[in-house]
């Protein structure tokens, strides 16, 4: 039971993560107050997605919607893509970072219906390194708190959360290993990977 109880709040903070943005990139002019709005918002965005009580697909629609609000979507496909980008083609690239993001917000949304009634609370922040660190609490139902914290940059432009960490557990590193292997699995062939990830999740 703890064991899934633990898988639970990694997935739905993924899942999270995966709506509100996963970039590899650092902060310069960032304030804390800054980042701790941008995590507030986007969890109230997500929230009221999950207490919509929409259908599956117009959650997930909204939850694209989120997801290019919040997210630099070049940056964090060309993250979890990794060393492969450097040789591909501009036409390969593009096609990947879109079949990227559906297939990161299908795989992350269809599960944020099981979690309705799931509170994060921010509690302050800290500058980490050039980025903004924004501490948190997180509680799901039948669980006990847990922190989270969010890795927030303005490399970008504009205010982006970049990465989660949840209970030690590293969100982009984690899916930048996953993609890495099914890449593997494919013989290194992006194409092939492409058109798998525009029909899973």
């Amino acid at each position: 039971m703890e064991r899934n109880d633990t898988l639970n709040r990694r997935l739905f903070l993924a899942g999270v993560a995966a709506t509100t943005g996963v970039a590899a990139s650092p902060s310069f002019a960032l304030s804390g107050g800054q980042a701790e709005q941008l995590v507030t918002s986007a969890v109230n965005d997500i929230n009221q997605i999950i207490a919509s009580g929409k259908s599956q697909n117009a959650m997930l629609r909204d939850f694209d919607r989120v997801f290019g609000r919040y997210a630099d979507v070049n940056i964090i496909a060309l993250t979890t893509l990794g060393a492969a980008r450097r040789s591909a083609s501009n036409a390969e690239v593009s096609a990947y970072v879109k079949a990227f993001r559906g297939y990161f917000t299908r795989k992350y949304g269809r599960r944020f219906n099981e979690f309705v009634g799931g509170q994060i609370t921010v509690n302050g922040s800290r500058k980490s390194k050039s980025n903004i660190e924004v501490q948190s609490t997180a509680k799901l139902r039948g669980s006990a708190p847990f922190s989270v914290s969010w890795l927030v940059s303005d490399r970008s432009g504009s205010p982006k959360i970049f990465n989660i960490i949840i209970e030690g557990v590293n969100t982009l590193t984690s899916e930048r290993a996953e993609i890495g292997a099914m890449l593997d699995r494919r013989g290194g062939d992006i194409g092939r990977l492409t058109a798998d990830l525009a029909k899973a999740g």
